[in-house]
């Protein structure tokens, strides 16, 4: 989940099984690159991170990007510039920005204990909501267990369950209850690790304050007044709106297995914490408009960028559901990475918000999804920092949902 990052999951305890070929199941591909002029200066090495991630075996990548120079997209292999995708995590972006409008109206302090707004509900095996703030929920110190490492969750949702259970509809309580059976992480505030349990929550907290569904308010305080018209919160609705490409996934831990057609599955799974689907054009817009005020107001959008040190790189830091990289060149990108069942996506913008970036890969065994953000904001000369690379690489190498078998979000 970063600007360098190789989102892949270790789970061979839950998936050591390898899943027979079905009917559902296609072969394993990489697409050719769809015929595209070249891409101008400017883009030219973000069209090569795209072509190199296909040649690796993503059957399709997209990037689009906006500058002072204009609007720029590309794509390879099996991809249409304006497909729509899964967005993983970067859901949790949008979740914290409606938290802290409530705040800004004075309707919910990010300082209540989750006890206040969901009485009883994080209790057992030591788990506390007395001790725990909303505010810790956001930026990932609360130490709350992450329900997507839960092994049995992984087998059913990620691995050899999946395709008997893709239609299931799983409630935010059942999920939060995944993690009540496990221990916290560490003690309220003295730590940090990525929990998606911490924004089920959060979109709980959003529905008991405003008396509206999660997906409501989204899209009356984001969707609409920013025109996203490629941008849904789809609740437990399968299906993915149109254009769109194919999503795929090994379903596995192993990358030389079949390939399964992963595009249909019931978002409850990841509510939100990473169901929202989106466009590229349209991250772009949100996160553009977030950074430069048009969403918060300026105290607001400044507790969202009051960050904390992650155990990623020293180069990522967290705020409230908003993460800020370091690239290699020196340049510092706001956004956030994500990933769901045959689908990685990042997106990224400087501070300023006049240059921005989202990219998508419709796979989530291969291909560096980094890729695409160094090349964007350092061009062709971009050196990326190997060791962190590597320090990063073996981390997220114990993710779960933002990982190679549809994460996002990483968890130690």
């Amino acid at each position: 989940m970063h600007a360098v990052r190789v989102l892949r999951t270790a789970v061979a305890a839950a998936l050591a099984a390898g899943l027979a070929t079905t009917a559902l199941a296609v072969p394993a591909m990489a697409a050719a690159p769809t015929p595209a002029r070249p891409a101008p200066a400017a883009h030219a090495a973000t069209q090569q991170s795209l072509d190199t991630a296909v040649a690796e075996g993503v059957p399709g990548a997209l990037a689009a990007a906006r500058d002072g120079k204009g609007h720029w997209a590309g794509t390879a292999g099996e991809r249409g510039a304006d497909d729509r995708f899964r967005v993983g995590s970067l859901t949790k972006t949008f979740t914290a920005t409606v938290l802290l409008q409530l705040q800004a109206e004075g309707r919910i302090d990010l300082d209540d204990t989750v006890e206040k707004w969901l009485p009883g509900v994080v209790r057992g095996h030591g788990n506390d909501g007395r001790k725990v703030t909303v505010r810790q929920l956001l930026d990932h110190t609360s130490g709350v267990y992450s329900y997507t490492a839960d092994k049995g969750f992984q087998k059913q949702v990620f691995g050899p369950g999946f395709l008997e259970s893709r239609y299931d509809t799983w409630t935010d309580e059942q999920l939060v209850a995944v993690a009540m059976r496990h221990k916290p992480d560490f003690a309220p505030g003295t730590d940090w690790n990525y929990s998606n349990t911490n924004f089920v929550l959060a979109g709980m907290i959003i529905e008991k304050v405003t008396g509206h569904t999660y997906e409501n308010e989204v899209e009356q305080r984001i969707i609409k007044p920013l025109g996203l018209r490629a941008t849904r919160v789809p609740g437990t609705d399968p299906r993915m709106p149109g254009p769109h490409s194919g999503a795929y996934s090994k379903l596995s831990e192993k990358t030389d297995g079949p390939t399964y057609e992963v595009s249909e599955l019931n978002p409850s799974i990841a509510g939100a914490a990473g169901g929202v689907i989106s466009s590229a054009g349209d991250l772009q817009t949100f996160y553009r408009a977030l950074l430069t005020g048009r969403l918060l107001p300026p105290a607001a959008l400044k507790e969202m960028k009051d960050t904390v040190a992650t155990d990623l790189s020293p180069k990522d830091r967290y705020g409230l559901g908003l993460m800020r990289t370091e690239l290699s060149c020196g340049t510092v990108v706001w956004g956030h990475s994500g990933g769901i069942h045959g689908s990685h996506t990042e997106a990224r913008v400087t501070e300023d918000g006049r240059h921005s970036l989202a990219a998508n890969f419709n796979a989530d065994w291969t291909g560096d999804i980094g890729a695409p953000v160094e090349a964007e904001f350092c061009g062709t000369n971009a050196k990326p920092d190997k060791a962190a690379k590597t320090d990063k690489t073996a981390k997220t190498a114990k993710a779960t949902m933002a990982d190679s078998l549809a994460a996002f979000g990483v968890k130690n």
